[in-house]
């Protein structure tokens, strides 16, 4: 259910896909890095997994390959797919989900030791360099001069990605109905006007909600929704003709329009660039427990 959030963080985003299986994550202490400023791991759901709402001490960097990550920070819900991360603040409470069997990397940095930090959730760009940073801090023999130089770096070269994928949800009683509705099922073809006789509310009125909750009409804040779902759908392996008409469209070519529209380029040329900046990142990395 989608309601005026205030600040509560549900992980509801789309419709449970069957087999979810609904984590809570175990606090974890600040002085886990001592006396460094980043620890790293890795783990691999093997089914679709989703963490209950939740907050760390430490900043977050959750990453994947493989899949996509959702995550849902109040009333934003943001998607993340393979070359992306996304920077989590200290203290902020968000819930995530990660489809089965994305390899789902997660790197925690002390506030306390880190030379600068981002105070609002969002995608980071990770780069060749970036990833193999992380992933070598995440190696459990590593002297403290090595660690303290690869920290360094990591802080060099930790940018925004260029693309910020974010879904702003209404927060508004008049429309909450209907954006409930379309992320339990983003096909909904329902019109403005259909909606609003639904609704029994003028059509200005919900025009005028969605543009001052989010930014955008009616019609681009649905097609932001479709791209954030189709990012998990085609990470998971599924053609394009078959992820078009999951979300409602008549024909393909009308699904890569909208795609490209918000993201700036199709699917595949999205996927393909994806896979050629993330590169293969090889070194060792330790399995992390409950978050």
């Amino acid at each position: 259910m989608v309601r005026p959030s205030h600040g509560d963080a549900r992980p509801g985003m789309w419709r449970r896909e069957a087999g979810t299986v609904v984590r809570r994550v175990a606090p974890l202490l600040e002085q886990a890095t001592a006396p460094f400023a980043i620890i790293a791991g890795l783990q691999i759901p093997p089914v679709p997994t989703e963490w209950a709402p939740h907050s760390h001490s430490l900043h977050e960097l959750v990453w994947v390959r493989g899949g996509t990550l959702t995550s849902r920070v109040a009333d934003r819900v943001f998607t993340v797919s393979e070359g992306q991360g996304l920077w989590m603040p200290a203290g902020l409470v968000h819930g995530g989900r990660a489809t089965a069997g994305a390899k789902f990397y997660e790197a925690f940095f002390a506030p306390d030791r880190a030379p600068f930090a981002f105070e609002e959730p969002q995608a980071i760009a990770m780069t060749p360099l970036l990833e193999s940073l992380l992933t070598h801090l995440s190696r459990a023999d590593l002297d403290a001069a090595a660690r303290t130089r690869a920290e360094s770096v990591v802080f060099d070269v930790l940018r925004p990605s260029e693309r910020q994928l974010v879904l702003q949800l209404p927060g508004d009683p008049r429309i909450d109905a209907i954006a409930e509705a379309l992320l339990d099922d983003p096909a909904d073809c329902r019109s403005l006007e259909e909606w609003a006789r639904r609704l029994g509310i003028s059509d200005r009125t919900v025009t005028r909600a969605f543009r001052h909750a989010t930014g955008l009409s009616f019609a681009q804040w649905r097609q932001v929704l479709r791209v954030h779902r189709a990012l998990t759908l085609l990470s998971e392996g599924l053609d394009v003709a078959t992820v078009s008409e999951a979300l409602g469209y008549a024909q393909p070519s009308t699904f890569i329009a909208s795609f490209r529209r918000v993201m700036g380029t199709t699917p595949g040329a999205y996927f393909d660039a994806a896979d050629s900046s993330s590169g293969d990142v090889r070194n060792p990395v330790l399995p992390v427990q409950n978050s």
